[in-house]
């Protein structure tokens, strides 16, 4: 990687790594993160939930199969910044389009290569997630570590940022897209028995594209939309989706989906989606040490036993112990026990922490999608 241009990231406590720049020449800030998926790097840069976010991804070979224009999950890149070890040099798949480091530059993305990916998780692992910065060096320029830790140290944290209404669409929509195949790409399902009303805190695409395929008329509001306006649109259900930064300060749409739950309107909740149902409930969430980040974590399902294997992306979670009793918990991780899928004992609302539309990782959560429609079946 000679021809690549000189790189560093560095930590709030002060530990730098060297590298190479694969991304955009500049500097970028934000918490750093790792993700433990083995593939579906694009899907996870264009994750609005990764706004403000530097992705270590601790798989060693990222990038060899390109990028495409199909496996996309919004319009653009979300994460602040990438951090691989290794960019395979000779891509190659009969989907690819672009090689990862030429669509990076074009995103405008700062990213570093060819460092120590396992001593940066550990470190991330040990002392928790944790203000970086990244900079990539213009030609001639001399990379300046004190200035990056200063800069790293600026960044004010993820506790407490309401960005939601940062990421959110700005106008309201309709979507029409079902799953993809391999033959005919995305299906067109403009057409649906259920109509949904989806707030975008963030949304991931396949999240619509999964509902859409199972009957869902979907139209897509702004995060900050009155109660009132949604329920105007006489929805059978409301989804709650996706997003990043803290669910706290997000006042509007907890407020929201207070009035909507009372409403006795189906809910779904996803994510960020899940603790604003949460707060909304009564109950309080918490700032986790490293977060979830990856498509291999096993979640046990209480009402059935079951485990799953899940894809996860949060630094948020609900707090158990703070939980009223009109809330139940459905779902725990197997990892750190915390809360993973709650349930109103008193309305048609449930949620789930973790991405059962996967995109990437296991599909094996996406029967909740199947018991979103029921609740709208039977609300009928």
């Amino acid at each position: 990687m000679s021809a690549y241009p000189s790189a560093l990231l560095a930590l709030a406590d002060g530990t730098i790594f060297h590298g190479k720049g694969i991304g955009a020449v500049g500097s970028t800030v934000g918490e750093v993160v790792f993700n433990t998926s083995m593939s579906g790097y694009q899907e996870i840069l264009t994750d609005p939930s990764y706004s403000r976010q530097i992705v270590t991804l601790t798989y060693p070979h990222i990038g060899n199969t390109g990028v495409n224009a199909e496996d996309v999950e919004s319009t653009r890149v979300h994460a602040a910044g990438l951090v691989i070890r290794d960019l395979p040099l000779l891509p190659s798949n009969f989907r690819m389009s672009q090689r990862l480091d030429a669509y990076l530059r074009g995103e405008k993305v700062v990213a570093i290569a060819g460092l120590d990916t396992r001593k940066l998780t550990r470190v991330l692992r040990e002392k928790g997630a944790q203000a970086g910065c990244i900079v990539t060096a213009a030609e001639g320029e001399t990379l300046n570590a004190e200035t990056a830790v200063a800069q790293a140290r600026g960044f004010p944290g993820l506790a407490g940022m309401d960005l939601a209404k940062v990421v959110s669409a700005t106008e309201r929509y309709q979507w029409k897209q079902g799953e993809w195949a391999l033959e005919g790409g995305y299906a067109d399902r403009s057409e649906g028995r259920f109509h949904v009303v989806a707030y975008d805190f963030g949304v991931k695409f396949n999240i619509l594209r999964m509902l859409a395929e199972r009957g869902c008329r979907l139209t897509v509001v702004p995060a900050q939309t009155p109660a009132a306006e949604v329920l105007a649109l006489n929805p059978d259900g409301v989804f709650l989706s996706n997003g990043p930064g803290d669910p706290e300060p997000c006042d509007y749409a907890i407020e929201a989906i207070r009035e909507i739950v009372a409403s006795g309107t189906p809910t779904f909740g996803i994510c960020l989606g899940h603790q604003l149902l949460a707060l909304a409930s009564g109950a309080k969430t918490m700032k986790m040490v490293t977060g979830h980040h990856g498509a291999n974590h096993p979640v046990k399902d209480l009402d059935t036993g079951k485990v799953l294997i899940t894809s996860q992306n949060h630094g948020f979670a609900v707090d158990p112990s703070t939980m009223p009793a009109n809330l139940r918990v459905t779902h725990v991780s197997l990892f750190d026990g915390t809360n993973q899928g709650i349930a109103r004992t008193d309305a048609p609302a449930f949620s789930f922490q973790g991405h059962p539309e996967a995109s990437p990782g296991p599909h094996d959560v996406a029967y909740l999608f199947d018991r979103f429609i029921s609740l709208m079946d039977a609300a009928q």
